[in-house]
């Protein structure tokens, strides 16, 4: 009797960590993407589109989600990513072609981008790191470069950057499920042990939209917005649809680098019989190198 009530106090004192996830950001929380003052009229110009914001892009006016920039350098361009370049994709040739390469990946290029679109606002560092919120000192002091194509090596090298594209397909199974237009989870599998130990926020129905493309042949794949919310820097919102941890949504974590989940490099201080919420966002495709994937199902996540 007396272990079964300790099993239920661990049990709730877990859920009260859990439960009690409220972090307030230290700084506006869409932080880098204010543009140096220009706030959101830096993507997206309510006037006269990229022309609005100084560009001379005459295609891209006026054209999706009143965008600012001038993309027209990348369109129809190709880019090798990863493994050799291994990954290679073949961006859309306009912004109005209804792609979901577009808004996922294009128009991140679009001033992320060191090699084909040289021309951008950024000063090239991490903001977090720049401003003095990246505290975890295994960072070193050398700026963490945020141009694609333009980070000190090779010019125009792609090959260390994460595949993005239809070629960076999504692995499903150990519970994982697409439907052919989303991602579930089902119930008892080792997949769902992850959840309840982390998340899936990356892969889980959006509020508004779905985090991945599809391929014409039905498969998933990732896009630059599958890892990134490009409207919230420092933090995560959890909510029904996508619960961290089984918290049952409407609470806050920590979050860098515009990362779409709980993701927190300054928590150093992980025993091993935790995991990091750094590892455990990756982990929601790499599921293979999961705990839960290995037959270990009792390693919680240390959010903050």
């Amino acid at each position: 009797m007396k272990r079964a009530m300790l099993v239920v106090l661990f049990v709730l004192a877990i859920a009260g960590f859990v439960m009690g996830q409220t972090y307030s950001s230290p700084v506006d929380v869409l932080g880098a993407h204010n543009n140096n003052g220009r706030g959101c009229a830096g993507c997206h110009q309510p006037h006269s589109g990229a022309f609005g914001s100084g560009q001379k892009g005459a295609a891209d006016s006026g054209s999706y989600a009143l965008w600012g920039q001038d993309a027209s350098p990348l369109y129809g361009a190709t880019v090798a990513f990863g493994d050799n370049g291994a990954y290679t994709e073949v961006l859309p040739t306009g912004i109005a072609t209804g792609s979901q390469e577009v808004g996922g990946i294009l128009l991140c290029l679009s001033c992320h981008d060191g090699n084909l679109t040289p021309k951008n606002m950024m000063a090239n560092q991490s903001y977090e790191q720049k401003i003095g919120l990246l505290t975890n000192t295994a960072y070193g002091s050398n700026p963490i470069p945020t141009l694609l194509g333009n980070d000190g090596t090779t010019a125009g090298n792609y090959t260390n950057d994460h595949p993005v594209g239809q070629l960076a397909n999504i692995s499903t199974g150990s519970g994982l499920v697409f439907s052919g237009t989303k991602m579930s989870v089902t119930p008892g599998t080792p997949y769902a042990q992850f959840v309840a130990n982390y998340g899936y926020p990356a892969l889980a129905p959006g509020k508004w939209s779905q985090p991945f493309g599809v391929t014409a042949g039905g498969k998933p794949y990732v896009l630059c917005t599958t890892c990134h919310n490009q409207h919230v820097m420092t933090v995560y919102t959890s909510s029904v649809a996508s619960p961290i941890a089984n918290d049952g949504g409407g609470k806050y974590y920590a979050t860098f680098f515009f990362v779409n989940g709980p993701y927190n490099p300054n928590v150093n201080n992980v025993t091993n019989a935790n995991a990091p919420s750094t590892t455990q966002f990756c982990r929601q495709c790499h599921f293979g190198e999961s705990n839960e994937g290995n037959n270990t199902n009792n390693i919680t996540t240390v959010f903050q």
